[in-house]
């Protein structure tokens, strides 16, 4: 159930009268897979999407071809406009995006938007955000909820203002972290619940029963999404195993947790804490049969069980496959 707006509005965005839904003219931003959902939604519910900004065609592949996003290909395939600006500052885009007149803009996993496009439309610009707001703002919360090993997460739908991820709250939905999930399944999990919470979003507006209110602030310290590099992903394997477990499937199966074993570089995948005694072994050092299992030692006494892994250069494979054809120096 989505949680309920508890507090009056104090937002300068204002809703008019109860307006039919094919007065709603709504653009649509978003570039990756994440948004498809919550585009297909709009469409497959008859909602008035009059055009679609993504970004530019990427070259891809050994032929460098340009391959459109996720969310153009879905775009083109219902026939809708397809801008693609450079710049969201430039002039002439603004200007094109003025002629379509629209009413709402609704933004799923775009990138920032200057205060020139985000209050163009009379009724604002929402966002839909993968987390329950005001907790991990920023680029990437559904790895950090993992990384950080909460049992619970959410959506939310919010209306744009200045700072980054701080706007007023409309509507949120709770969704639960099952032990197994990683990156990749509560990923999937919310961009569908992503796509849910904007139909109840937008169908509030057309009926005039949208009451945004100020993100709260907890007692406990906000906790923050920023964007993930390559050097973030380097386990530490002087945490214990329980917070590398939640690393690796923070990360998995991408960008991917990785170490260096043997002066071999390894995107750790999958795996499982092991509470054993540390017999002297530093954090860092391993131990394998050569043929079953690898682990890793990590800080007070416990250990890392892997159980997929990926070789620089090399396929993803299951441990007892990769350690086949693969063997460490170490070996018992």
């Amino acid at each position: 159930m989505p949680i309920k707006p508890c507090a009056p509005s104090t937002s300068s965005t204002q809703t008019p009268n109860k307006m039919q839904k094919e007065d709603l003219r709504i653009i649509f931003m978003g570039t990756p897979d994440f948004a498809v959902p919550a585009l297909q939604a709009l469409v497959e519910n008859r909602w008035n999407v009059v055009a679609v900004i993504t970004a530019p065609d990427k070259p891809a592949g050994r032929g460098l071809k340009l391959v459109p996003s996720p969310v153009k290909e879905v775009a083109l395939q219902h026939n809708l406009p397809v801008l693609q600006p450079t710049n969201l500052k430039d002039p002439a885009f603004q200007e094109e995006l003025k002629r379509y007149q629209a009413s709402l803009q609704v933004i799923v996993a775009f990138r920032m938007l200057p205060e020139a496009v985000w209050n163009m439309p009379p009724l604002g610009s929402l966002n839909i955000h993968a987390s329950l707001l005001p907790h991990y703002r920023g680029a990437a919360p559904i790895n950090w909820a993992l990384i950080n090993g909460d049992q619970e997460t959410g959506v939310t739908s919010f209306f744009l203002q200045h700072e980054i991820d701080t706007g007023d709250i409309i509507l949120q939905r709770k969704v639960a972290i099952a032990p197994e999930d990683n990156f990749g399944t509560l990923y999937e999990k919310l961009k569908h619940a992503g796509a849910s919470l904007l139909l109840e979003t937008v169908e509030a507006i057309v009926e005039d029963r949208v009451q945004p209110y100020p993100q709260p602030q907890p007692q406990e310290p906000l906790r923050s999404a920023p964007k993930i590099f390559k050097q973030t992903c380097q386990i530490d394997w002087q945490q214990p195993a329980a917070q590398v477990h939640n690393f690796v499937r923070g990360l998995s199966p991408y960008p991917a947790a990785w170490t260096v074993l043997e002066g071999k570089q390894f995107k750790i995948l999958a795996g499982h804490a092991v509470a054993v005694s540390s017999h002297g072994q530093a954090p860092g050092s391993y131990t394998t049969d050569g043929k079953d299992f690898l682990q890793v030692q990590c800080g007070e006494g416990t250990a890392y069980a892997v159980e997929e892994l990926q070789m620089e250069g090399k396929k993803r494979m299951g441990i007892k496959d990769f350690l086949r054809g693969y063997t460490f120096q170490q070996a018992l």
